[in-house]
């Protein structure tokens, strides 16, 4: 929650800029001009646990649950026409309005079920509802905005509608722009090459395209994950109401709301075949958050190769040069960090830490619903839109334009003793060896060791051991 509209609500009710709300607890002071009702302002007081908020996109997605619910309802002649209508217009004026989230106070840290920020949404749009001139009846936020619903039903959909939507219109083109600039890259340094490492230490040569090519695949097996989870993202607890049975809910209910919030979104929504695993569970999302992760851990990957290849300039590696986008000391002039990775970094360390989160949320799936909804809510979309942002950044601002130092490689490449490799099927590892260790202790280039410890000319050599040669592999 926003400290500073839970000041502000307490500002108001103080200062007596107050009306009284009823529930069925009893009367309540709310702010005279909050759109929200007695159930959202005894949240507001109750939960008191952080400044965090259900996402935007959450809220959004609620919102288009409840008009396509709505709508629904009137197909169905289930509630007056008038009134669907009326709770319509009401969540096309929230959409609309660019101080949204003024509207939904409530705390991540709320009632496991999400009811609070439920009611939170059923009494906005009934109170827009209401000002409209000429209903046959007055608007309720039970008995008509959430009419087919439950929060038990509601939140889960949203979960997966909202996650849905945040992966289809950002993290996948996200991806998708990141794998293509990095292959962009790749391609653009082909025939560079330089000195592999494994555990840190000097291996055999890569070309830079093909160790840019590792990066793009990692995130190219992200994409395809992805797209195989998205069917079951789409799959909906919308009609399982309060415990799976679908109780006071029309058997057609879900499949049109479904219907509705497919042709809004341009993604295929259906019932899930079974309620009581979508609603007692978060299974889905624990996959889509594993995905998630993993899309971390690539990313923690690739910007740890861009710091060490970075390194230095003068005592680290320094095989290349990132843009350089701001000082990087405020004591030490001309210094300049890898500071996009650090930031990716750090982020993808956040997304590791969400998936803990949401994997134990998801073992309070206790009997027939899942009580830690809002904190896997959150989570969820949090890591999406990190990874989103993370991806564009890292291959904008440090892959893109990353300049090769070749003085640097080529140094390295000239004395790398582990280029003996190569003659390994000629003389035998225990001669190349040796060899090997002479060049170390020397620090002479391996190619006037071999020449003195074996019979191969110094031509057949320089062939042999090319470093360009070596990254194509075969004997």
């Amino acid at each position: 929650m926003d400290s500073s509209i839970k000041s502000a609500t307490s500002d108001k009710i103080k200062a007596n800029q107050s009306r009284i709300e009823k529930d069925s607890m009893g009367s309540l002071e709310i702010p005279i001009d909050a759109l929200y009702g007695a159930q959202t302002q005894r949240a507001i007081n109750n939960f008191t646990v952080s400044d965090l908020t259900l996402p935007e996109n959450f809220i959004r997605a609620l919102l288009s649950i409840k008009q396509s619910a709505a709508c629904t309802n009137v197909k169905l002649a289930l509630i007056p026409q008038d009134v669907g209508e009326a709770i319509s217009i009401a969540a096309n004026k929230l959409l609309a309005t660019p101080d949204l989230m003024s509207h939904f106070p409530v705390d991540v840290f709320q009632t496991g079920s999400g009811t609070s920020t439920n009611m939170n949404a059923n009494e906005v749009l009934c109170k827009l509802a209401n000002q409209m001139a000429g209903l046959s009846c007055e608007v309720s936020p039970n008995d008509h905005v959430n009419f087919d619903q439950s929060s038990n039903d509601v939140i889960p959909s949203c979960i997966h509608v909202s996650a849905a939507i945040a992966i289809d219109q950002q993290l996948l083109p996200a991806l998708v722009s990141t794998v293509e600039i990095i292959k962009h890259k790749a391609k653009s340094l082909y025939g560079i090459c330089k000195t592999g490492r494994t555990h840190l230490m000097d291996a055999m040569p890569i070309r830079m395209d093909q160790m840019l090519g590792g990066w793009a695949a990692q995130l190219s097996q992200k994409i395809l994950v992805l797209q195989h989870l998205q069917p079951s993202l789409t799959q909906l607890a919308i009609g399982g109401t309060a415990v799976g049975t679908g109780i006071n809910t029309h058997p057609k209910f879900a499949q049109i709301v479904c219907d509705d919030l497919s042709e809004k979104t341009g993604l295929a929504f259906r019932p899930n075949p079974n309620y009581f695993a979508a609603i007692g569970s978060q299974d889905i999302a624990v996959n889509v958050s594993g995905a998630l992760k993993t899309i971390a851990v690539a990313l923690m990957k690739i910007s740890n190769d861009l710091r060490w290849m970075n390194s230095g300039p003068l005592a680290g590696l320094g095989e290349i040069a990132p843009p350089a986008l701001q000082p990087g000391s405020s004591i030490m002039p001309g210094k300049v960090n890898p500071v996009v990775p650090e930031s990716v970094a750090m982020a993808a360390a956040q997304v590791i830490g969400n998936d803990v989160a949401i994997s134990i949320g998801r073992q309070s799936g206790n009997f027939e619903l899942n009580v830690m909804l809002p904190m896997i809510a959150h989570n969820l979309l949090s890591s999406i839109d990190l990874m989103s942002n993370s991806l564009i950044m890292l291959a904008e601002k440090a892959i893109q334009g990353f300049s090769i130092n070749q003085a640097n490689l080529d140094k390295a490449l000239d004395k790398n003793p582990i280029l003996v490799t190569a003659l390994n099927p000629i003389i035998g590892y225990a001669k190349a060896a040796n060899i090997a260790k002479r060049a170390y202790k020397e620090s002479r280039p391996i190619v006037d060791v071999a020449q003195q410890m074996t019979d191969i000319s110094r031509d057949e050599l320089l062939i042999l051991l090319k470093p360009l040669t070596l990254t194509k592999g075969g004997l």
